[in-house]
């Protein structure tokens, strides 16, 4: 039966480095740099662009904002603490509800929103 190492193999062709080739010792570490430098620049730097902008967003959350939460609760701010924000759900009952800052998914005029959809259908 024949048995294949990959040690048997010689390191040069293992790499991918031809003999004569002066760059080739080069060229393995500038590519992984070049790979981790692409990494960064198109996932890792646009997603904490986007999470400082929310963090700041919930943050300047003030008295008659409307929010939604992510469990798709829409309401009005009534009331601030640095924790927690109490948003009024419902106006002709008062209903209000005590949240966390954390749990705001979005800072906007949702019956506006609202009516564009439904005027779109």
């Amino acid at each position: 039966m024949l048995e294949f190492s990959f040690l048997d193999l010689p390191l040069p062709w293992l790499l991918g480095q031809a003999a004569g080739d002066p760059f080739g010792s080069y060229m393995f570490p500038v590519m992984i740099g070049v790979t981790l430098l692409m990494f960064y620049l198109l996932m890792v730097r646009p997603d904490q662009q986007k999470r400082k902008a929310m963090e700041q967003l919930i943050a300047n959350v003030k008295k008659n904002d409307h929010v939604e939460t992510i469990g798709g609760i829409c309401g009005t701010v009534v009331n601030t603490s640095p924790k927690y924000v109490t948003i009024r759900v419902d106006d002709s009952t008062g209903a209000k509800l005590k949240v966390r800052r954390s749990a705001i998914s979005s800072v906007g005029d949702f019956d506006e929103a609202e009516s564009e959809t439904k005027a779109g259908e």
